[in-house]
Order: C-alpha cells, then structure tokens, then sequence
C-alpha cells in the first residue's frame, strides 16, 4: 500500500494555531453528532498546537503520538502496529486454541498451528538445545571440498534461508505472462542495501563496524574461537563489500526493461563458468532449464570471478554466516539476542526483543498464514467485507477512467489503451476462492527451527513446482490476514486482504465512508492502480506482458511532470541530514498522490459527501483528509527511519502526507492553507499527473 471541511471561514481560522482554533473550527459546523473528540478516531488524534498548514502529518496524529510512545520492543508505533496487535490477539486466540486441543488429527490444520505455535513457547527445549537442530547443515558445509561442493551446499541452503550469493526464483516471465520462467537477479547481502557498505556519514561508518562485531559474534557461537572468528568475519565483510560493489543502486532497478535479459541455459553456463549451473539447478529441484531470466548480468559475472578469487574457505565462512542470520531466531535465547542486538537494536534502534509469544505468533502465521486464514475468514472478518471492497475499488477504477479520458498529456491512442488496461484490472478482495495445499508439510512439537525450515521447504517448493507449468492467475500472493495490498503488473491486478477494512474505533462496524474512501480507497486502491500506469506499470500491457504500450511524446510529457515530484521529495529531510532520494522513491511518491486524489474524488460521489454530513464537528472533506492522515499515523525511531531511507523505495510515513497533501488544492481549501505555511507550495511546483 502499502499505502476534511468546508471553506467557509475555515481558511481565515486555521491562520492561527493553538487550541481555540480548532473549537471555533469544529464548533462551526454545528449539528455534530458527537461532542469534540470524544470518540472519534480522528478527532481523537488531533494535536491542535500544530498548524496543520505547516505539518498536517503532526497535526492529524500528534496528540495520539504523545500518548502512545513507542513501545521498547518496536521499530514504530501507530495505525498499522494498532491493527497488527489486532490481528496478533486473534491469531493467538487460533493458536492457543489449536495448542490445547489433545485430541487433534495428525496432519490436520490445528494439529499443525497448535504444534508449531507449542515449539515455539517451549522455552526450555530451545535453550537446552543451544543450536543442535543446525549441526547437520554446519557439518555439510565443513566438508565442502571444491567450488562444486560449495555450489551444492548453497543449493541445499537455499530452500531453508533464502537467497545467499544471488537471488533465485521462480516467477512470471516479464514478457511472456503467462509463463512461469527461473530468474536470478543480484543479491547476497546481509544489510539491507549496497549503500551500506559504501556510505560515509558517521552512522553508515559505525553500521559497518557494528556488522563486522555481529558476524564475529555469531562465528564464536558456532564454536570458533576469538581469533578465527574475527578473520571470518573480515573475510565475510570482504566478500560482501565486492557484492555491493556489482550490485546496481536500488533506484537503477526500477525500470523492467533495463533489468532484463533472457538468457539460454547454455549461455548462462558461458557467461559464468566458474559456477556449476547443472549441479545447482538440479539440486533445487528443476528439471531441464532452457532459459534463465537475468536482472543485472554484470553481476552474475563478478561473482563467477570471485568464487576464484576468494578462497574457498572463505566461501565457506560466508555460506555460514547466511545459514545463521537466516535462522538465529528460531534457536536458543543467545542466538536469538545476538541477531536481536544487530538487527533490531542497531539498524532498527528498538530497545528490547517482542514477548516471546508475539514472536511466536507472527512466525506461525508466516509460516502456516494459508491455515490461519481459513480460521481468520470464518471468524473475525467483518461481514460484508469483501462486497464493500469491491465497492470502493470500482468507484476508485470508475474515477480513474473519468482522469485518463481528460488528461491533458495521454494521446488518444494511448488512452484508448490506458482504458483497456484499466477496465481489464482484476480485483482480488478479502480473501481467496481456493486455498493452498499444504496437507504434506510436516510439523511436530520437537524442534522449531525444524518446523520454520520444513515450511520454508514447502514455501520454497511449491514455487519451483510452478516451472514449466501454465500460470496460476488465481493466486494470492497475501493472506486475508496481512494488513497490506499489492499491484502485480504481470497479472494486471490488485490484491487488498481483508483485513484492510479495519479501522481502529470501528471494530465491530465498519467505518463511514470518509475513513473507508481515503483509507482503502486512497492509500490503497488508488495507490495500487496508480502503478498499473506509472513510469514502470506503462511498460506492461493489458495482458501484463513487458511491452511499453505509450507514445514517444506521451512518455516525454508525462517524465517533464514526474521531474517536479522528484524534486519536491529531494528537498525533504527526513532525518538528521538525510534526504528522501526523490527519484528510487519516485513510483510509491506518484501513487500516493493519485491514490489521494481519486480517492477524494470517488468519495465526493458518496452520500456522506454529498448530503454534507457532520460527524464528531467534522465536515466530509474534513474527515476525508484527517483519515488520510490517519492512514499513515506511523511514529518510526530514527535509526529506522534512515534505515527506510537508505533501503526502501517508500518514503517515510511524515512525507507519504505531507507531500502529496501539499499538491492537492482541495486540501489547501479545505485547511486554509496560504502563503507562508510550511506545506504551501506555488501553484507552478504543484504536481498533477492524474
């Protein structure tokens, strides 16, 4: 996603701050269905010390903020962790309840959750154990003898940690939809971006020394002492930094068509000799390759000259390190805390672990999330959700046709496309028609590490089966219990669980309109939509295929609009001297401002809007845009908001508001926005694409 109130003399009102504004505000509007704050959601939040006009993000949260610091075990704290402990609670609740029962069938759902949850709370078990369950593969590895060897381990590795050395996978092939196809694209790093290993302000510096302590630290507790600890892990740093090196800045793999190049199974095996494609390709699981799909080969081939150029010992250390960073959670206490202490303490700035049963439950509905959203569909999602999903998604799709066919940039040939691919968007709501099998994953009350690795082996498999095979177009890529949503552009789709009708205050009801239509259908739908026709999503047509269906001239006008929102973005700081990078952050900056605005225009078609209803002293427009800030009311540490900065195509929750708010005039008329406000912009820096 993941993604209000009359003129009147509103604009003269919000010239100044302070408290008596916003009752003379309120109290104007007359006929409130509510007293002032009492209640409401929104209302409830409102800091009236800030102006809204020079930081709408602090006004529409601030108060809530102020009562509810970060808790110590958190990055954050706001909407998204209010309705995640929402969800916690009830998985517990399935959980808890599963764990109880004596009497549950083997290989049953509940036997599976109640299991998986139990080994997971047995505290004693995991501490006694230490890090038994990885011998096996630590063993494995020591007795890598050639490059060969090492390849097969990584391959053995692969299914239980992810992606050491490169990231492999099976997906939709870019061009040709409907096929499923083996994709490597760069990867093998242990921080979050390349930027990590270059960047040279003082809290990147002291990342990289922080990092190499860690790995240290995890070594020792393998079993190797000071010493050769410490020269794993220089080595290990060493490696990852010539990764880094090769790796392309998160903002160059942004355009499809730049990260793509399909190569035969024989020119793979070419352009990388050193790395034995067969044994690998064979050993997780593929059949006969004809073709791979590369993102960066540049990268594929520095490291084809590295796994020569670093000694295999060292190759080894590396592959130990992945193995134990991937896993450290679900072992003993200490292994926990040392991974805990990088990770969380360090990048994260948060002060101390969740409880152990929060843990625990969000890993088991990770890992089994197809079993619990049975459950969780069937007993805690509101009813009529998915019928009031589909209502706003249409009105959103229904407003953005009314936009594309009055564009003042779009040629007419290119909107005729534009609407084809609009009317052609599958919605996929609440919760899906069919279910995942996953009948023959095996769990037992024995060893967590165990059940987390046996699940990430069904996860792991279940995508490698997927190769040669037709695509599966009814698949969902999220639980009903995820509270986030996704555009997948091969697909031309939008995903929205259900879980995304919850509104903290409305638990039981859904909320009005104004709340819904700039929750869901803002930051949401029209977030998600936006990305089908943003500067990536125009390069995929109809049918989800990468073929770039705009006109010469449509592109030229539309990246002359795109350049003033890369600059507005640039300009903001988001913490200490670090800067929003305007243009890796561009496609989530131009779907929050065209998600905003049809959002707003799909909620003026409303009857709340349309019969002016006043709720908690608060005109439609008003609660529209409150509940916009609302969406985003996310508080972060700065460590974590760097860390955001650094890595993530997101900007920061503060600008995911201020920034498109500050572009839409209806905002600026509804708050009284003017000249001289923090937030006002000229109407010639303005953004408007859609």
């Amino acid at each position: 996603m993941v993604h209000t109130k009359p003129y009147l003399s509103m604009k003269s009102l919000f010239y100044f701050s302070g408290l008596f504004a916003i009752i003379a505000l309120f109290a104007s509007c007359a006929n409130t269905s509510a007293k002032i704050g009492e209640k409401d959601a929104l209302a409830m939040h409102i800091d009236s010390t800030i102006r809204p006009g020079d930081d709408f993000f602090l006004f529409a949260n601030g108060k809530w903020f102020k009562e509810h610091p970060i808790p110590a075990s958190e990055q954050s704290n706001g909407l998204w962790q209010m309705i995640q402990d929402t969800i916690n609670d009830q998985v517990l609740s399935i959980c808890k309840s599963s764990a109880a029962l004596s009497d549950a069938p083997k290989g049953s759902d509940k036997q599976k959750i109640g299991d998986f949850y139990y080994s997971g709370m047995d505290s004693i078990s995991l501490n006694k154990k230490g890090i038994d369950d990885m011998k096996t593969y630590l063993s494995m590895i020591d007795e890598v003898k050639d490059l060969d060897g090492l390849i097969k381990a990584a391959a053995v590795l692969r299914p239980l940690t992810g992606s050491a050395l490169f990231s492999f996978y099976v997906s939709q092939d870019d061009r040709i939809s409907s096929k499923n196809a083996v994709m490597l694209n760069q990867g093998g790093l242990s921080l979050y971006d390349r930027n990590y290993y270059f960047d040279t302000d003082d809290r990147a510096v002291m990342i990289r020394k922080k990092f190499v302590e860690h790995m240290a630290n995890m070594y020792k507790i393998t079993g190797y002492d000071d010493a050769k600890a410490k020269l794993a892990a220089e080595n290990t740093m060493k490696i990852e930094t010539s990764l880094a090196k090769n790796s392309r800045k998160r903002e160059d793999t942004r355009d499809p068509l730049k990260n793509y190049t399909k190569l035969s199974f024989k020119n793979l095996t070419e352009t990388a000799p050193n790395f034995n494609w067969t044994i690998f390709t064979q050993q997780v699981g593929l059949g006969k390759v004809d073709s791979v799909i590369v993102g960066q080969p540049e990268f594929i081939i520095a490291l084809n000259g590295y796994l020569k150029s670093y000694p295999l010992n060292d190759w080894k250390n590396y592959l130990k390190f992945h193995l134990f960073s991937s896993l450290a959670e679900y072992m003993d206490d200490k292994t926990y805390q040392e991974s805990f202490n990088f990770y969380s303490k360090i990048l994260a700035g948060v002060e101390e672990p969740k409880p152990r049963w929060k843990r625990v439950v969000e890993q088991t509905n990770s890992s089994l999330g197809e079993l619990i959203g049975q459950v969780y569909v069937k007993e805690y999602l509101p009813k009529g959700t998915k019928e009031k999903l589909l209502e706003i998604g249409n009105a959103i799709r229904n407003v953005y046709a009314e936009r594309i066919k009055n564009l003042d940039w779009m040629s007419p040939e290119t909107k005729e496309k534009a609407l084809v691919k609009l009317n052609g968007i599958v919605m996929k709501v609440g919760y899906p028609d069919h279910w995942k099998d996953m009948s023959s994953v095996q769990i037992d009350r024995s060893s967590y590490l165990r059940n987390v690795v046996n699940t990430n082996r069904w996860d792991f498999n279940y995508m490698i089966a997927k190769y040669g095979k037709p695509v599966d177009r009814t698949e969902w890529g999220m639980q009903p219990q995820t509270y986030n949503a996704y555009y997948n552009p091969s697909n031309n789709e939008i995903c929205v669980p259900g879980c995304n009708i919850l509104v903290p205050g409305y638990e039981h009801v859904l909320a009005d309109d104004a709340l819904l239509y700039s929750i869901i259908g803002g930051s949401t739908f029209g977030h998600e939509i936006t990305h089908g026709f943003d500067d990536q999503g125009a390069k995929y047509d109809k049918e989800g295929n990468l073929n770039n269906w705009w006109t010469k001239s449509d592109s030229v006008k539309f990246f002359t609009k795109t350049k003033l929102i890369v600059e507005q973005f640039n300009k903001y700081v988001a913490v200490d001297n670090l800067h929003i990078n305007g243009d890796m952050t561009q496609g989530e900056n131009i779907a929050d401002l065209a998600g905003v605005s049809m959002g707003f225009e799909a909620f003026k078609k409303t009857k709340q809007f349309i019969n002016n209803e006043i709720i908690a002293g608060m005109k439609p427009d008003q609660r529209f845009f409150l509940a916009y800030g609302l969406a985003w009311m996310i508080n972060m540490r700065p460590e974590a908001i760097a860390n955001q900065v650094k890595s993530n195509v997101h900007s920061p929750p503060k600008f995911r508001v201020i920034g498109p708010l500050s572009d839409i005039p209806e905002f600026y008329k509804a708050f009284g926005v003017k000249q001289g406000d923090a937030m006002w912009r000229p109407d010639s820096l303005r953004v408007k694409i859609w």
